[in-house]
């Protein structure tokens, strides 16, 4: 709410989030956005070379990819290192990943984001980089 004498004395001008239902929301689509993209590519969990979530939670990361059913060697993540670097998140992880050589010709890779205003995206790619 705006800050004003009223709202200020009684703590309501600040931003909240409710971290449980971020928690349930975040696991919940990144698992139907998983399972969607996959079925409308005509392929599996199984066919999957690399795993790529956008790195806000590591939490959240865990718990999708046990929903999921994805192993966890098949998944990148460099959270730890840089902690949530917001749209970067990505591209950053397909960097290393490449650089890792954990990327090769033709490897299939799920790309899964989510983020403010609780909007979400996966694109499944096949992996030509150089």
């Amino acid at each position: 709410m705006p800050a004003s004498h009223e709202t200020v004395d009684k703590r309501l001008h600040y931003l909240r989030m409710n971290g449980r239902e971020i928690f349930r929301f975040a696991t919940r689509v990144m698992m139907e956005s998983a399972s969607r993209v996959l079925e409308k590519c005509g392929r599996t969990v199984a066919d999957i070379d690399l795993f790529v979530p956008h790195q806000a939670n590591l939490r959240i990361i865990e718990a999708a990819i046990h929903r999921i059913g994805i192993p966890r060697d098949r998944v990148c993540t460099n959270l730890e290192r840089y902690g949530n670097t917001s749209c970067a998140s990505i591209p950053l992880c397909l960097t290393e990943a490449q650089a890792a050589g954990r990327l090769h010709q033709g490897d299939l890779v799920l790309l899964m984001g989510f983020g403010a205003g609780l909007t979400w995206g996966a694109c499944l790619m096949e992996w030509g980089g150089a």
